[in-house]
């Protein structure tokens, strides 16, 4: 993946170019329709989802809760807590996806740790919001 594409997504986009790379080497990019669920409340987390294009609908409980666009990270806190997700998540449009599976995060936690500390400050600024 390219690592100026990396850093036009507002997670990435603090990241040296030594980070942005390993991030790049793992990343993978997904196109999904709309209507497509990404997420479903309950199931285990076993991806982190950074939106680069489109929007999606968080639901929990069967009520929407927010809505999602470009900047956007899905699933960092089941991977990050390695616990269920907490909520469903719907594309409501066509979206470009860049992926890291739990695999990638560990791999970067051991090789680049700036960019797993960025992602475990993005879950503690959610639960303060919750």
């Amino acid at each position: 993946m390219d690592t100026a594409r990396l850093k036009s997504i507002p997670v990435f986009s603090d990241l040296d170019d030594d980070a942005l790379s390993q991030v790049a080497a793992l990343a993978a990019e997904v196109s999904v329709p709309a209507g497509k669920e990404l997420v479903r409340e309950g199931d285990y987390s076993y991806d982190v989802l950074a939106i680069e294009e489109g929007t999606a609908e968080v639901t929990r409980g069967g009520e929407k809760i927010a809505e999602l666009g470009a900047g956007d990270v899905i699933g960092e806190m089941g991977v990050l807590e390695r616990s269920q997700r907490n909520a469903t998540v719907v594309a409501t449009s066509s979206m470009l996806l860049v992926t890291l599976t739990s695999w990638d995060i560990r791999k970067l936690k051991k090789s680049a740790p700036a960019v797993v500390d960025h992602l475990v400050s993005l879950v503690e600024k959610r639960k303060e919001h919750a």
